[in-house]
This record gives structure tokens, C-alpha cells and sequence, in this order.
């Protein structure tokens, strides 16, 4: 038996963008319908359990001061991130130093004698003549200015951080645009949930507003009529429900927008642009815990050479609430070689691991691993390269994407996840109105 409700919006996933979208809908005043197929919010960037630890699965920090609080302090959710400061070290020559302050010219200058070359080709980029062509990788570009492999492996290690993804399979021109123009060294923190922690007050401003929020249920097909959408299908408590609603909006990336869809219904050209955008990255962290404290630093510590570690965070300096007491709880991260498509995961796994042995005195014995966490292919980090995003927009009136596969240009993350859920909700709202 199917049965029928009425929404003036569906989302279809709890993840960050789709959670950023429904808020501000709700605020706006559409009775929204968020439907998500895990039991819980937050998708790729949410916290799970274990062994009493609030462990993240996917986001690691959340930003500070710049979309993500804004859209918090505009729909009413609680932001509770409590900020590091310095917010990241970097270890160089097996010193951690503080760039906070000093910028490029800063950390370069510890690096090698060609700093400050690769301080003015940054600052040229601040020109559009300035960015090199699309075709170049952020390695290639730094390899014009030097050999040096602390230069190189900081470069690598932000690409990671940032976009997660090789210095080599990310665009110089996208890696240039963000740390020129949406500001290098941004402000972040954590929250004391776990990540999930942000994503359970944007739930509460939906569900407040008279909005629904459905864990454990599933999107089955996107309903359009000629080149309009007008619902969708769902499972849910095993039975199947059509949603009537003018307005979908898809958080589950546009290669499985157009699986819901149905190929049939959609466009050639469109499934062309959809499939080649589809470029999805891929991610290594180690979640460990330990009694004594592993790292001197209050946030996160990147490194100069590694392996593959990007990074160490550490969380409970700042939020002891996410470990049972007396344990101190971090994460190394690490982007694997390629970062794009087919690697060895258990030889990718050992370089992360080794790294971790080499910069944390004792590791094997001073830490406990909670767990190894592989991020990829339809549950990736990010869905689309930086630079190779699509558009919000779609063949139909009033189906919508958001999210990390559909980023505005040099923007990764949440914090994309974010400014797309206000683009989106910008353009619905001025459609309406006129």
C-alpha cells in the first residue's frame, strides 16, 4: 500500500549540505521533509561511538567566523565549536612552529632559501593574469619554484587538508584562488559532541520550524512530470510513501541524483556533464586514543615531511567531553598515492601508520587504535575535485543538487556545503517571490 503526504520541500540526505538547505528553507518558512538513510544525521561528516569515544567519521573541524557560523547565527542553531588557538602547528625539521601571524612569507622562510620566489608567485596570483592555466597541478607549479621537499610536502599536505586530495590531481589555479582570495589559515574548531554535534542543531531548527527529519528511511525514485519535479518516492518502517513537493533539493551527490531519476529521464547532455564531473577523492585516518598526551599541540599539526600524514588533530585539550575521562583522543589523516581512483589500501594504511610511529615517541604502545577509516568511491571525503564541480542547477524546475559535488569554484568541505545550501535557497526563494 502506498500513502501520500504533502511537503512544501524534500531533501534527500541529512548530510551538511542537506541540513544547511532545510534550515534555511524552514526559516523561510517551507514545511520541509529532510529523508536520510542512516539512523542518524550528518552522512560522510558525522561521529560515531566507539568504546565510549565520540569518534568523527569524516569532518574533522568545523570553520569559524566565515558561512557555516553565519548560517547558525541566521536560522537559530546552536554553535557550540570551541576554537584551538594557535590553531595549527607545522612541524618542520622536528620543530612545531606557529605561522599564525607571519602567513606565507613565514612558513616558506623556515623551508628553504626560494621562499620568498614562491611568496611573490602566490602574491601575483592574486591577479587574475597571475593563475596559471587549468592544466597545471598545485605540484607541478611548485616545482617552478623549487626541488624542496618540505616545500612540497606542505604543499601536498594543505591540498589534503583543505580539499582532500594529491597535490598532483589538484588544479594550481583552484589551490592559488582559495589561499588568495577565501583566506589562507582560516579560523576553526571543535565541537564537544563529535562533528555530529553541529549537525544535531540544525536538525533542531528544522524539526522547531514544523519541519520532519526521517532517519532509517530511503529515497527510492525522484518524481518529474515533462521537465518538472513534482516529489518523490521513499521506504520508510517498510512501507512506501509518495512525497508530493514542488521543490527537492538532492544532498546525496549528482551522479545518485541521476540514478534516482532514472537515466531514461534525463538528458544526454546532462548525464554527459554529470559523469565526467564525477571525480570522487579518497581519504586514510587512524582514530587513536591514548592515557598520556601524544602531541604538544592545543588543535591541529601538520607536517612538512611525511609519508602521506597530512595531519594530526587533537581533540580533547579543547573538548575532553568527546573521550571517557582520563584518555586523550586524536586522529591522523592522511590523503592516499593516487588520490583519485584505485590505490592499495593496505600499503597506503602502512605509510599512515609508520608516520604515526615516526613523529609520536612509542606509538605502538602509548596509543590504542580505535579504528582505520577508508573514505571513497560513493562514501568519499569529497565528490568531486575542487575546480570539476557542476551546478546547483539541473534539467528540472525545482530539483535541486548541494553539497560537495556541486562546490562553488576553490572551496571544499563544509564550509562549500554550506555556501551551496545558501545559493540554493537564495535562487528558490527569488523564484518564488517573483
Amino acid at each position: 500500500m502506498v500513502t501520500e503526504q504533502d511537503f512544501d520541500a524534500v531533501v534527500i540526505g541529512a548530510g551538511a549540505g542537506g541540513l544547511f538547505t532545510a534550515a534555511r528553507l524552514t526559516r523561510q518558512g517551507y514545511r520541509t521533509l529532510v529523508i536520510e538513510r542512516l539512523d542518524k544525521v550528518g552522512g560522510r561528516a558525522s561521529t560515531d561511538e566507539v568504546d565510549g569515544f565520540k569518534v568523527n567519521n569524516g569532518a574533522i573541524v568545523v570553520e569559524v567566523g566565515g558561512i557555516t557560523e553565519q548560517t547558525c547565527r541566521e536560522v537559530g542553531a546552536r554553535f557550540d565549536i570551541r576554537e584551538p588557538k594557535p590553531p595549527i602547528l607545522y612541524r618542520i625539521g622536528g620543530k612545531d612552529v606557529d605561522v599564525t601571524g607571519g602567513g606565507w612569507g613565514f612558513l616558506l622562510s623556515r623551508l628553504t632559501r626560494q621562499g620568498a620566489k614562491l611568496v611573490k608567485g602566490i602574491g601575483a596570483a592574486r591577479n587574475d593574469s597571475g593563475l596559471p592555466e587549468d592544466e597545471i597541478s598545485t605540484a607541478e607549479w611548485v616545482s617552478k619554484y623549487t626541488k624542496n621537499e618540505g616545500v612540497h610536502g606542505v604543499f601536498r599536505n594543505m591540498c589534503a587538508s583543505v580539499f582532500a586530495v594529491g597535490s598532483e590531481d589538484l588544479p594550481a589555479r583552484v589551490f592559488l584562488t582559495y589561499f588568495t582570495r577565501k583566506s589562507a589559515f582560516k579560523r576553526f574548531g571543535f565541537h564537544p559532541e563529535g562533528t555530529i554535534g553541529l549537525w544535531r542543531s540544525l536538525a533542531e531548527v528544522v524539526e522547531e520550524g514544523g519541519g520532519q527529519i526521517w532517519l532509517s528511511a530511503a529515497v527510492d525514485k525522484i518524481l518529474v512530470e515533462g521537465d518538472a519535479v513534482t516529489g518523490v518516492e521513499a521506504t520508510r518502517d517498510g512501507g512506501t510513501v509518495r512525497i508530493n513537493s514542488p521543490l527537492v533539493i538532492s544532498d546525496v551527490g549528482p551522479a545518485a541524483t541521476v540514478s534516482l531519476l532514472g537515466e531514461e529521464t534525463v538528458p544526454a547532455e546532462y548525464q554527459a556533464l554529470v559523469k565526467n564531473a564525477d571525480r570522487p577523492t579518497s581519504m586514510i585516518s587512524v582514530n587513536f586514543a591514548s592515557r598520556d598526551r601524544l602531541v604538544d599541540v592545543p588543535g591541529m599539526l601538520s607536517f612538512a615531511q611525511s609519508r602521506r600524514l597530512a595531519y594530526i588533530a587533537n581533540f580533547t585539550d579543547l573538548c575532553p567531553e568527546m573521550a571517557p575521562q582520563g584518555w586523550h583522543l586524536y586522529v591522523g589523516t592522511a590523503v592516499p598515492k593516487p588520490s583519485i581512483g584505485g590505490f592499495d589500501e593496505a600499503t597506503e594504511t602502512g605509510y599512515l601508520l609508520d608516520d604515526l610511529r615516526d613523529n609520536i615517541r612509542d606509538f605502538d604502545t602509548r596509543a590504542r587504535i580505535l579504528n582505520i577509516a577508508i573514505t571513497r568511491d560513493d562514501w568519499p571525503p569529497q565528490r568531486a575535485v575542487a575546480g570539476f564541480d557542476l551546478s546547483h542547477e539541473t534539467p528540472f524546475r525545482g530539483l535541486w543538487n548541494v553539497g560537495d559535488g556541486v562546490k562553488e569554484y576553490a572551496n571544499g568541505g563544509t564550509t562549500a556545503c554550506a555556501e551551496t545550501a545558501k545559493l540554493v535557497v537564495d535562487k528558490i526563494v527569488s523564484r518564488t517571490a517573483s
